[in-house]
């Protein structure tokens, strides 16, 4: 019996499914625990992540390649830019005239 493929949309919404199946990976459950993510948990994610990149990059031929490396360009960019989105939303509003 084939493995059912995960779904990267939400067939509703069409919103992405990726950062909800990422937050449910017991490693990032596992990093996540204390609130805070230290160098070896960084480190660890970073090896997971590189394994699997080595994994499938052999199995692309050279179009799926260009655009697979084009869609991680874009999720990482969107990851950035949603991290200091985030940062900025935190922020206090109010400035101290001390």
């Amino acid at each position: 019996m084939a493995q059912q493929q995960s779904k990267w949309f939400d067939e509703t919404s069409d919103e992405p499914m990726i950062a909800d199946q990422a937050q449910r990976l017991e490693t990032f459950l596992a990093a996540m625990a204390d609130g805070m993510v230290d160098e070896a948990e960084l480190q660890a994610q970073e090896a997971r992540l590189v394994q699997r990149m080595r994994e499938v990059e052999p199995l692309l031929d050279e179009p799926l390649h260009a655009k697979v490396t084009q869609l991680l360009c874009e999720l990482t960019a969107y990851d950035i830019m949603q991290a200091m989105h985030s940062m900025q939303q935190a922020r206090p509003k109010t400035v101290f005239h001390g």
